[in-house]
């Protein structure tokens, strides 16, 4: 089990203004390694209650809410991650367990007892928390990544396009999933994470490009489809 507390927030930007910030930013950070020339795909099947409450959640800005969530990054992948995010006030804690591909298909049905044969205790309350309170697939969410890192305060910048979703398969390994956009082709999510604070330089980056901070998460936009009049 790997765990990461860190500040993160989030904007909306133009495409142009992200791609543009990537190529400042690509002077001074490290790229991440799976970028690529184009980044990297992210696909991640997310869990609610029957009543949507991790969503009302989010809606309504608890300042305690989470977000469970499965996580691939091609439908060839042999594991999964599970992912549960935890919002703490200014900070957003992530806990994530490696899967075996077969585990991780039995949780996209519903089964969540594979859950049961791992020793790591976050297993056990995932478990317990999925099983207790109903979670069930809800919708998949991918889009394209790019993502740059530096070392110091944990530093992590990404800027995530071509969001698509679907809520009628949740099969996150399958390469014919029917995915749909949910945010304009022109624009793109820029995510900052960090702990403690920002280094000077890459505020000044930051500051000088043109966004504005975002409320809605991709699975609220993810959403919209069947829940639009409250995302």
């Amino acid at each position: 089990m790997n765990e990461v507390l860190r500040q993160e927030k989030k904007f909306a930007v133009d495409l142009y203004s992200g791609m543009a910030l990537c190529g400042r930013l690509g002077g001074v950070m490290h790229a991440d390694k799976h970028n690529g020339p184009l980044g990297y795909t992210v696909r991640s099947l997310y869990f609610d209650t029957p009543d949507d409450q991790d969503f009302a959640d989010k809606v309504d800005g608890l300042e305690l809410r989470r977000k469970l969530r499965l996580r691939v990054y091609h439908p060839t992948d042999a594991f999964a991650m599970l992912e549960m995010k935890q919002k703490e006030g200014a900070y957003q804690k992530k806990r994530s367990l490696r899967l075996p591909r077969e585990d991780a298909v039995c949780l996209t049905k519903g089964d969540y007892r594979p859950l049961l044969a791992y020793q790591e205790p976050f297993a056990a309350e995932c478990f317990g928390l999925m099983t207790c309170r109903c979670y069930r697939p809800k919708a998949v969410v991918e889009y394209l990544r790019r993502a740059y890192v530096a070392r110091e305060n944990s530093i992590r910048i990404t800027l995530d396009s071509r969001i698509m979703a679907t809520e009628s398969c949740f099969d996150i390994f399958s390469e014919q999933l029917p995915l749909y956009p949910v945010l304009d082709a022109f624009n793109a999510v820029l995510e900052v994470k960090y702990n403690g604070f920002l280094l000077s330089y890459i505020k000044d980056m930051l500051n000088a490009a043109q966004r504005s901070e975002l409320s809605i998460s991709k699975y609220c936009l993810a959403r919209k489809v069947s829940l639009g009049e409250l995302a």
